[in-house]
Parts: C-alpha cells; structure tokens; sequence
C-alpha cells in the first residue's frame, strides 16, 4: 500500500506507541488523524503533524462514528487503521487480603479493561472496515487494520487475568476477521509487544524495570515507540503480509510474575 496521501486513524494516538505511530505515518505522507482521551496531548501532535485530532472514547460505539466522521470530513475516507488504545489492570482471580478475607476480582474493572481492549478495538475495526468497503480498490486493495495485542496474550503473568484475557481476544479475532474482509481487499494484521517505553513503563521504578528487562533476550532493554511503528509501517507497506499476529518483545518469554 502506498503511504503518500493515504488517509490513516490511530487509536490511543496522543502518547506511547500509538504517538510514535501517528508521527511515522506523517513522516511517510500520511493524512493521520489520532483518536485519544487526551484533548491536550492530541491536539498538539494533530496540529504539529498537520492532522486532525478527535476526542474519543473506543469503547462507546456513537463517540467513535463521531470519530470517524470528523476525521474523514478533513482527511477522507481512511485506508489505514491502527489500534493502540488500551489500559491496563492487576488483579487476582481470587486472593486472601492483609485480614486474611478472600477475595475475588472486581467484574466491573474486569469488564472495564475487555471493554476498552478488545470491545474498543473492535468497534474501530468494524467502523474502519464499513468505510473502507466503500473505496475503490486500488493494487494492494482498499485498506488494512492493524491491532495491539500484547505478549500478555500468550505469556499472561499473575495478577494479568483480565488484561491477557482482552489481549487475547484481539490475538483470536486477526485470523477470522481477515478472512471476513479478505475478499474486499482489506488485510487484518496484530502486533504483541512487549516491555515498551510507553508512560505506564515510565512511571515504574528504575529498579523494576530493570527487573523487567532481565527476561529479555538481546536487546535486553525496552522497545521504542519508534520500533513498534516500524512494524506497523512494514506491514502498511508489505501487501502479502495478511492475518499476521506478530511478537515484537526482543525474545522475551514471560515467568509467572
């Protein structure tokens, strides 16, 4: 697919991967419009990559058709959509407290985790793909999609239930939702990253990342956000890479916790 003036949508695209995301594809010719919580952090980027930012909550369906329409009536109908927005949550399935009480995990932030994760995603998937269906095709097709999982989805730590769980719902829905959209020319593609220099990792002590990054295999350091975007602009780029669910964690596997 080619880049230069395509329109593309980022998910979660104020910070982390997704910021590193919006700021590749602007850099390759892209119309980029970010979709974010943050008014303050994503208007900044939109204005200084010359796009559009609108506010927007993935997991309510009428947020994010308000979403799309503000970004197709300034940068046009999208060809490329990138998935980034996501939370994260630690709990115990069930666990004894301090008092010696039992206690189960909370289903409301169960939920409010699959919800955003997962539900979120899909959401802005089923909306992308409606747009895109619309398009003439062109040689590489009408558009592509690209999820983030996590190496959560397959290596779930303790206390990771609820986030491997949402993750691993995006791993399980690239296989079939690429078939669904294969015959209109729309490729569905996953990233799972792992220890990344996104603002959760950057608010935990020095010397638990440093744990963290001992289960890396070389490099035995965190992944950029820049790196994450050269995966996304790979497969943008590489038209036979399709139903692709793809680690980018330096050789890491995950222990228990």
């Amino acid at each position: 697919m080619q880049f230069k003036g395509a329109s593309a949508v980022v998910t979660g695209g104020a910070s982390g991967l997704g910021e590193g995301t919006a700021r590749r594809l602007a850099a390759e010719g892209c119309k980029v419009a970010i979709f974010d919580l943050n008014e303050e952090r994503g208007e900044a980027l939109a204005k200084e990559l010359g796009g559009v930012f609108a506010k927007v909550n993935v997991a309510d369906v009428e947020s994010v058709k308000a979403g799309f329409a503000k970004a197709r009536a300034a940068n046009g109908q999208e060809r490329i959509l990138v998935n980034c927005a996501g939370i994260g949550w630690a709990e115990k399935t069930a666990r004894r407290s301090s008092a010696g009480d039992i206690v189960g995990h909370q289903l409301d932030k169960f939920a409010l985790v699959v919800n955003i994760n997962l539900i979120g995603s899909f959401n802005c998937a089923v909306l992308a793909a409606e747009g895109m269906l619309t398009l003439d095709p062109d040689a590489s097709g009408r558009g592509v999609i690209i999820n983030t999982a996590s190496v959560a989805a397959q290596d779930g730590q303790i206390g990771q239930v609820a986030y491997s769980a949402s993750k691993g719902g995006i791993y399980g829905m690239t296989l079939p939702m690429a078939r669904d959209l294969a015959r209109e020319g729309v490729r569905v593609n996953t990233i799972l990253p792992g220890f990344f220099e996104t603002p959760i990792y950057q608010q935990m002590p020095p010397e638990v990342k440093v744990n963290l990054a001992s289960h890396l295999q070389f490099p035995q350091r965190f992944g950029t956000p820049a790196e994450y975007a050269d995966l996304v602009a790979f497969m943008v780029g590489n038209d036979y890479i399709n139903a692709e669910c793809v680690r980018l964690d330096a050789g890491a596997r995950m222990p228990p916790k």
